[in-house]
């Protein structure tokens, strides 16, 4: 099916493509974490603990949503998850729409055998809610992988640019609402790698959501994947034209929590390392997502994840500790963070 070869491709494009943003960056750089030369603290004693929709996490990184449906997602997904459950982290599986159509990848999305324990996000397109999607197949997904949660990803311009994209999304947020009302387990709303703006995360909030991944601008650009997906020279050029589109991942950080006050944010986009890790959750993040480099090192294997979130670990740790944050909580004490530049 179309599906499953838009799957595939997204894995290969990926591993072997250039999809990151041209000019665009997280906005990350501007921000500068107050050094403290007298920390007056253990670095080994950091606590980078966190509790999110009820559940302790060993540290504030959510392995973000990326792939399922093909054999080789399902190896990822599995990798994935292997480190996660080793490293007490949470993870989102790939749009649960081809487990939904058809049975037989259904277990390229199950990864409950071998993480128990993990926080762990389904996930569905919103715009599938005006396709014939409703209550029944969100708690399909959910069932299908165990989950804690039921992520619906946003991504109007991703489907802009696909010549068998969905797009009508008159309609949307009032079926959100309906999710939220009655699934019966968090609703997390998730753009896809451009941003939520103040308005849109208002009315997500208002809706019932749980939680919002404003999943910035700045990191992979799916506009530049679909670039390498086109059948055409026109949609070549449609999708180029997208390259630098979006929020950049800091000012949507901002953004969200003017337009959701109360709501746990996860801060993903472009997010590359703890010290960048550190910034957001400075900024009130309550999680950092991150995809792409763990695709990568999911490629190679389990080993490899684990090592990268070793890194990131040590990378925040480091950064709490020069900070003068013992924790994450101490990490938001007012002048910790300051705004270098625009």
């Amino acid at each position: 099916m179309a599906h499953d070869r838009r799957k595939a491709d997204h894995i290969r494009i990926n591993l072997e493509e250039d999809v990151q943003f041209p000019n665009l960056t997280t906005g990350f750089e501007r921000f500068r974490l107050v050094h403290q030369a007298l920390p007056e603290l253990d670095l080994a004693a950091i606590d980078t603990r966190v509790t999110f929709l009820g559940k302790p996490l060993r540290l504030p990184l959510l392995i973000s949503s990326m792939t399922g449906g093909t054999d080789a997602a399902q190896a990822i997904n599995r990798g994935l998850a292997e480190a996660a459950q080793a490293r007490g982290l949470a993870m989102g599986v790939g749009s649960q729409r081809t487990g939904i159509e058809q049975a037989d990848t259904v277990a390229t999305f199950r990864v409950r055998d071998i993480a128990p324990d993990i926080l762990l996000f389904a996930n569905l397109g919103a715009v599938q809610l005006n396709y014939r999607y409703g209550v029944d197949e969100c708690r399909r997904a959910v069932d299908m992988i165990g989950a804690d949660a039921l992520i619906l990803h946003l991504n109007p311009l991703q489907e802009a640019l696909q010549a068998d994209g969905d797009w009508n999304w008159q309609g949307v947020l009032g079926k959100i609402e309906t999710v939220c009302r009655t699934l019966g387990v968090p609703v997390i709303a998730k753009e896809v790698g451009w941003g939520l703006s103040e308005d849109a995360a208002r009315r997500l909030a208002e809706a019932g959501v749980a939680a919002l991944d404003v999943a910035g601008s700045g990191g992979t650009s799916w506009s530049e994947v679909e670039y390498h997906r086109a059948a055409t020279e026109r949609l070549r050029r449609l999708a180029r034209a997208f390259a630098d589109w979006g929020i950049p991942t800091a000012e949507s950080l901002r953004l969200a929590r003017r337009g959701a006050a109360d709501l746990p944010l996860i801060a993903s986009g472009g997010m590359r390392t703890g010290i960048e890790a550190a910034k957001a959750l400075a900024l009130d993040a309550a999680l950092v997502g991150i995809a792409s480099p763990f695709l990568k090192a999911a490629a190679a294997g389990p080993e490899e994840v684990i090592a990268a979130v070793d890194l990131f670990a040590d990378e925040l740790r480091i950064a709490m500790f020069c900070a003068g944050a013992g924790d994450v909580a101490a990490l938001r004490v007012p002048g910790r963070i300051v705004e270098i530049g625009v």
